[in-house]
């Protein structure tokens, strides 16, 4: 709601993931859903999974939004029980989403490691790129005759097309350029172009808060080589007009759920909110962040649990940063850019929000981490003194018809933390008003600065993140 509220629209949730390629139906399943843990394959989520048709009622769950929804191939496409699946559960779900509710359809989850994936392969070593596209096919094939029948006015209308190919990354086992020259979108039914990005792993060696994620040369690193895949495929045009449209389906921190101390803390919302202008600013179209239960990047834990507390996590302030650096693009298309920074380094990024070609607002992003706990791990006070903290003076010409120039902060106690978080001066902890936001009456907040000659000038804390909105006209 709070995000909705900033947009003008609410989010697109996209439902799926690996699940999806586990979950097969059981029409006797009183429950909605009955997973079981295999913790040796993951301890974060269920690899054996039956639901039943009241799992299909959590989509009522937000009234207003959007949905993607994921169908079994990993099963489907080569057991008799996931092939049943499918034709069990189109109806239900095109029945339950409508036109209303309706975001797009995904048919399989990161393909290209079914016969390589640490959850246990579903794949021969033999598969490939052209036996993935001719399972692929044969299955929206067969998802598109169940709508005809069942929710015909999905097909003839705008809203039948696909997230594919939902790959892990550019360099694994299946590459999106051969699948695509093998025919992936040859009934031409592919709208968003799909890859999946983590900065790094959670157990990958030498992982770090401020090398890793607060690390904005590494951020762009990453982006870059998917838009390099995507113009292999698509060597000619504007990343903002293409079509089928680039997305990240599926993003976070660090893969495998995150780490705590690094996913969970605020340094990791600084980084939400570069990866996220980041892409808008080289015509990524949308970024889905990964979340589930006990997830240790997740924005939002809904329930308590013997692993996590309800509540909202250091993420989610990011999130809330985003949306207003994007503002209400319902009313007025907004675009991204990204800033250069003479004489700057990798702890640092700036980008201006634009609409049509009049600077809006600026995002400063200051990624030199000030740590507050021991050892920097988010959890209790460092015994020894802190150093003070420093910032760092930036200066914009913003024009000379900008008079004044007000200031929103991205804050917490430092890089490290996972509590004390504020966005404009607001916490939208769960425990004051479940998640509302609440202005604090101990935070700065308000500043309003006056331009000198078309140039404005702002100091910035270090581990913290500033958004200045500009008055007084075009500029």
């Amino acid at each position: 709601m709070n995000i909705g509220n900033v947009l003008g629209t609410k989010p697109y949730i996209r439902v799926g993931g690996n699940t999806q390629d586990y979950a097969l139906y059981n029409a006797s399943l009183s429950a909605s859903l009955n997973g079981t843990y295999d913790v040796s394959r993951s301890p974060d989520y269920p690899t054996t999974i039956h639901i039943g048709s009241s799992y299909f009622e959590s989509y009522s769950t937000w009234p207003g939004v959007k949905f993607s929804h994921g169908f079994n191939l990993g099963l489907g496409g080569n057991r008799s029980e996931g092939w049943q699946t499918l034709l069990d559960t189109v109806p239900l779900v095109c029945k339950t989403l409508g036109l209303e509710k309706l975001y797009a359809w995904q048919y399989g989850n990161e393909p290209d490691l079914y016969s390589t994936s640490s959850q246990g392969p579903v794949r021969p070593p033999s598969w490939n790129e052209t036996t993935y596209v001719e399972q692929w096919l044969n299955g929206t094939r067969k998802i598109k005759e169940l709508l005809q029948t069942h929710c015909p006015e999905v097909v003839s209308s705008n809203r039948y097309e696909y997230i594919a190919p939902a790959f892990a990354g550019v360099n694994n086992h299946l590459k999106a350029p051969i699948a695509w020259k093998d025919g992936l979108d040859e009934d031409g039914n592919i709208g968003l172009f799909s890859s999946h990005n983590y900065i790094s792993g959670a157990t990958s060696p030498g992982v770090t808060l401020q090398g890793t994620l607060m690390n904005h040369s590494r951020t762009m690193q990453s982006v870059n080589a998917h838009v390099d895949e995507f113009k292999k495929i698509f060597p000619s045009g504007d990343l903002n007009t293409a079509s089928p449209r680039l997305i990240l389906g599926e993003t976070n921190s660090l893969y495998n759920q995150g780490k705590p101390g690094l996913s969970n803390t605020f340094g990791a919302a600084l980084w939400g909110v570069d990866f996220a202008l980041y892409c808008a600013s080289v015509g990524i179209g949308r970024v889905h962040y990964h979340m589930g239960t006990n997830y240790r990047y997740a924005s939002w834990q809904p329930v308590d649990t013997d692993k996590a507390v309800k509540g909202t996590k250091a993420p989610y302030y990011g999130n809330m940063a985003v949306a207003a650096m994007i503002g209400n693009a319902t009313d007025q298309p907004v675009s991204i850019a990204h800033v250069p920074i003479a004489g700057g380094d990798e702890r640092e990024a700036v980008y201006a929000a634009y609409v049509g070609d009049s600077l809006s607002r600026i995002m400063v992003i200051n990624f030199v981490g000030y740590n507050t706990t021991v050892n920097g791990t988010g959890l209790g006070l460092a015994g020894n003194p802190v150093a003070g903290r420093k910032s760092r003076r930036y200066t914009f010409e913003v024009g000379p018809s900008v008079r004044k120039v007000s200031v929103q902060r991205l804050m917490a106690n430092g890089s490290d933390a996972i509590t004390g978080v504020t966005w404009d001066g607001y916490s939208f902890n769960y425990e004051l008003e479940q998640g509302d936001p609440v202005l604090l009456t101990n935070v700065t907040r308000g500043e309003v600065l006056q331009t000198t000659a078309g140039r404005v000038s702002i100091d910035v804390l270090d581990s913290s993140a500033v958004m200045l909105s500009m008055s007084g006209g075009d500029s």
